[in-house]
């Protein structure tokens, strides 16, 4: 079978491997497509730290199940069209032992620290097998990406009298905006790319911000009758977008922080105790977010080719990944097809 591996930064190869075989609880997958996201550009990038030296790529999956071994329930039949829940989780930490078994702290999500699905074929235990009836399987690839943004909407308990700010419209900020639009809140979308606020608009997004070119404050001060919004989600992990989520967030809000900043940010602390803030890391994604994304896209109402950037052959991923390199702000997603 094929698989892409990343043997060093800035390289990646095509190579030839032996078809698994699935176990006592475990599943054979024939992978169809599995998307390049951020992680993976980094640790093509050489900038990904968590990564294992060589790793095989890829933990947005969408696939079909060909085969169930042993002790594995019957509702997971050869056939059945599924995504991945990617991350690990040891069961015996603070996080799972409270039921956050997304935040494990020694969780290891599979294109990082464990061998992902960029190949033909990989085998799974079968307790991290999600089916998703009625999708077609390209789609299954956008699940987990998405499932990080409702995530997140989740973690701020975001209701119908919210006003929810999110930066970032990349593929998480999306799904932080689908979700908390789903749940009835006013949502403001703030990027860059006048394209990606669009986008966000057709996805929810009663209000965009381009900060590039507008006043962020002066816009937000507009738009909330100059009480800030409710809560904010910080999905690009940059100085000024952390520090502007503490400055513009109402009195009593929330925060909540998914993207990682590759440099130390510097907060006037007082705001976290004048305003009596709520600011909530959110890592990963729960099962039931999951589940939200999936019923989600069954409606038919999402745009789904125009959060894919594109779809490439293995033999032409090194290619797609340069062009990702030269414009990161334009991409969604690139998926890679293994059918």
């Amino acid at each position: 079978m094929r698989q892409i591996r990343i043997p060093k930064q800035g390289e990646m190869i095509v190579e030839e491997a032996q078809k698994p075989v699935a176990g006592t609880g475990q599943v054979l997958l024939k992978i169809g497509y599995a998307g390049f996201c951020g992680s993976d550009l980094n640790t093509f990038l050489g900038r990904n730290l968590m990564a294992k030296e060589a790793v095989i790529p890829g933990h947005e999956i969408g696939a079909v199940i060909e085969e169930a071994g042993p002790d594995v329930p019957v509702f997971l039949t050869p056939g059945t069209i599924v995504t991945v829940n990617p991350y690990t989780n040891c069961g015996h930490c603070a996080a799972c032992r409270s039921g956050h078994p997304n935040a494990c702290e020694f969780n290891e999500t599979l294109g990082v620290q464990r061998d992902g699905a960029m190949r033909d074929y990989m085998v799974l235990p079968w307790t991290k097998i999600i089916p998703a009836p009625g999708l077609a399987l390209r789609d299954c690839a956008l699940i987990e990406p998405m499932s990080v943004g409702f995530h997140a909407v989740s973690r701020a308990q975001v209701t119908d009298s919210d006003t929810v700010l999110v930066f970032g419209c990349g593929m998480i900020g999306v799904g932080a905006i689908v979700r908390a639009s789903l749940r009835g809140a006013t949502v403001i979308a703030v990027d860059l790319d006048n394209d990606k606020l669009e986008l966000a608009r057709r996805l929810g997004a009663a209000h965009t911000i381009n900060s590039k070119e507008q006043d962020l404050h002066q816009e937000l001060v507009r738009l909330t009758d100059g009480l800030g919004p409710t809560v904010v989600i910080e999905a690009v992990g940059s100085v000024p977008t952390y520090q502007a989520a503490i400055d513009e967030v109402a009195f009593s809000g929330r925060v909540v922080c998914i993207g990682y900043s590759k440099n130390d940010v510097t907060f006037h602390t007082g705001l976290f105790v004048k305003k009596e803030l709520n600011i909530h890391g959110s890592r990963n994604a729960l099962p039931s977010d999951f589940e939200a994304v999936i019923r989600y896209l069954q409606r038919g109402t999402c745009p789904k080719d125009e959060l894919i950037s594109a779809v490439v052959k293995p033999e032409d991923a090194l290619g797609a990944m340069r062009k990702w390199v030269e414009a990161p702000g334009k991409v969604f997603r690139i998926l890679v097809d293994f059918t």
